[in-house]
C-alpha cells in the first residue's frame, strides 16, 4: 500500500462576486485534491460563495475545463459566474 500524499499548488485568480467575496483578486493554493469541484465547495464555504458549482463554468489556464479534469500543479484556475445583461 502507497501512504504518498500527492499535492499541488496552483493559483487561483478571482473575479466579479468572487473577488468581492474574497476580498482579494489572487491567492496560491496548497491542494490535497486534484478535484476542481472539491476545490469550489472548499473555497464556497471559506468565502460563502453565494453561486452553487452547477451555475459557474471552470476556467484552467485560460481554457473552459471540465469539473471532471484533474488540477495539475501550476495550474491558475478562475470560477467564472453566471453573467447577465441587457
Amino acid at each position: 500500500m502507497n501512504d504518498t500524499i500527492i499535492t499541488i499548488d496552483i493559483k487561483m485568480e478571482y473575479f466579479a462576486i468572487f473577488r468581492a467575496c474574497a476580498k482579494k483578486g489572487e491567492e496560491p493554493l496548497h491542494l490535497l485534491s486534484d478535484d476542481a469541484g472539491e476545490l469550489y465547495e472548499m473555497l464556497r464555504q471559506q468565502y460563502r460563495f453565494p453561486i452553487s458549482k452547477e451555475r459557474i463554468h471552470l476556467v484552467v489556464n485560460d481554457e473552459y475545463s471540465p469539473w471532471e479534469k484533474p488540477l495539475q500543479h501550476g495550474d491558475r484556475v478562475i470560477f467564472i459566474p453566471p453573467v447577465s445583461g441587457g
